[in-house]
């Protein structure tokens, strides 16, 4: 049964004075439809039938339902990858402020599968216990589930062990990880770190801090004419004072994929070690670290359709080995006696106290889902998507989309960060979501310094996966376009 939440927004305004640019409107009142919050049910079932595999070594595990609810389907011989997974996800059959739920903020966060809640709930209803402590059956089961989900995230980046891989409770933890104990081991006086003005920030604040306590120089790569990443700028910077590169694969404002390739070539000529921020990457393409050669790569669960609270770092294991402990307690010990302690090995070292281990379970089997569909298959139907959104949102009047124009020679990710002239990114976003049901966001986007970059101090910001589909773009411009006509009618 659904409970129905009455709303009356007051208020529609954003506050120029806190989030700067753009026009504030004015105090409006609204009265909107109810919000419908759909009844979870208390039981999942097992997903039917699978899809395309990442390699056969993963297809028993993943598979995808093909049953569709009504109105979902479109005609039949026309069914996008879309389309066909969205009966997976309960939370997008929904109505939000009386109208169907858009959900274009993927970037940020991915909705989650019937296979990855059912997976939580078999781990706390079936088998809740602690791990790698306990002879009994129920702590015997958490500890193989746990341990087969590092293995699949291994699998699935291609590492080539396990002990590479370990597990944090987010991207940013990770890189924290590797800043407190590679960073305050190995910098010095005069070493210089690289990163890009379009990083997260989860990737600037670690080395700031690290900065400050080693006396390394931080030095940042700006953007070309094309708003890409200045390529040949950053091989220029790398010299031999060169320490580390900081760098995102895909950047999530800019929706432009960096040649990590090339770019682990110049550092490793200069004994510089490299860190790939993989966020927007590992959810949406083939990563092979190995291919990659990168020394360090991070990764979020949430945005790969996993639960929250879970991440990972992947590590060459010879740096691994040789890296202090980031946090001390249970667990990354080997002995502890009243005057010293001597530490566990890989990953266990880096693994202090009881871990997130259902959203671990929960990652593995959002690893199963996404090798069942193959991730090949969701990077081809995302650049058909992210081609589509740019073209259909250059068509909306006095648009200005960040980032380089698709091309040949360039494909953008499924993701479009703009702002429309005179209307504030927060006011956009507010009225698609209440008088539309179409979820963006709108801010800086953990990107300020890129902000500042371009003249901007927000944008607003569509981002798509593979249970997307043309309707939603098609959903979001019109609404979009409506929004841009409601505000324009104010001047």
């Amino acid at each position: 049964m659904s409970t129905v939440v009455r709303v009356r927004v007051v208020r529609l305004i954003c506050r120029p004075e806190l989030f700067g640019g753009g026009r504030a409107v004015g105090f409006m009142a609204l009265k909107l439809p109810p919000f419908k919050v759909p009844a979870v049910a208390s039981h999942f079932s097992s997903p039917r039938v699978a899809l395309c595999n990442r390699s056969a070594s993963t297809a028993a595990h993943a598979s995808s339902s093909a049953t569709f609810r009504e109105g979902d389907s479109p005609a039949a011989g026309t069914l996008s990858l879309g389309h066909l997974t969205r009966p997976d996800f309960p939370i997008l059959h929904q109505e939000v402020n009386g109208s169907k739920l858009v959900y274009l903020d993927n970037a940020a966060t991915s909705q989650k599968p019937a296979a990855v809640l059912k997976a939580l709930q078999d781990y706390y209803g079936g088998y809740n216990s602690n791990v790698h402590r306990g002879i009994h059956y129920l702590s015997a089961r958490a500890t193989d589930e746990y341990e087969l989900a590092r293995k699949k995230v291994a699998g699935f980046i291609n590492a080539s062990e396990l002990r590479e891989i370990v597990f944090t409770r987010n991207a940013t933890e990770a890189i924290n990880l590797v800043a407190n104990s590679w960073g305050l081991t190995n910098l010095k006086p005069g070493d210089e770190v690289i990163l890009t003005v379009a990083e997260h920030h989860s990737a600037i604040v670690p080395w700031q801090i690290v900065a400050q306590k080693t006396g390394a120089v931080l030095k940042f790569v700006g953007l070309d004419q094309n708003e890409l990443i200045d390529v040949r700028q950053l091989k220029e910077m790398v010299t031999k004072k060169t320490k580390l590169v900081v760098v995102h694969h895909v950047s999530n404002v800019l929706a432009s994929k960096l040649p990590i390739e090339d770019i682990v070539v110049w550092a490793h000529e200069v004994g510089a070690r490299v860190l790939v921020d993989a966020c927007q990457s590992v959810p949406h393409m083939v990563v092979d670290v190995q291919a990659l050669d990168a020394d360090f790569l991070v990764a979020s669960s949430h945005k790969m359709v996993g639960p929250t609270g879970i991440g990972f770092l992947y590590g060459k294991i010879e740096l691994l080995a040789m890296m202090p402990p980031f946090l001390g307690g249970g667990e990354m010990i080997a002995d502890v006696f009243l005057d010293h302690s001597t530490y566990a090995e890989p990953p266990s070292r880096f693994e202090a106290g009881t871990p997130a281990i259902g959203e671990a379970i929960g990652l593995g089997a959002a690893i199963d889902y996404l090798s069942g569909i193959g991730m090949q298959k969701i990077h081809q139907y995302e650049v058909e998507l992210a081609h589509y959104l740019y073209e259909r949102l250059q068509s909306v009047s006095d648009v200005r989309i960040y980032g380089p124009k698709p091309s040949e020679s360039i494909t953008r990710a499924a993701l479009c960060a703009f702002n429309v002239e005179n209307i504030h990114a927060t006011d956009i976003a507010t009225f698609l979501d209440q008088q539309h049901g179409v979820a963006i966001r709108s801010g800086h986007h953990c990107a300020q310094p890129l902000h500042r970059f371009l003249g901007i101090n927000a944008s607003a910001r569509a981002s798509l996966y593979f249970y997307n589909t043309r309707e939603d773009v098609d959903n979001f411009i019109e609404a979009l376009n409506d929004t841009v006509s409601f505000f324009n009618s104010f001047s």
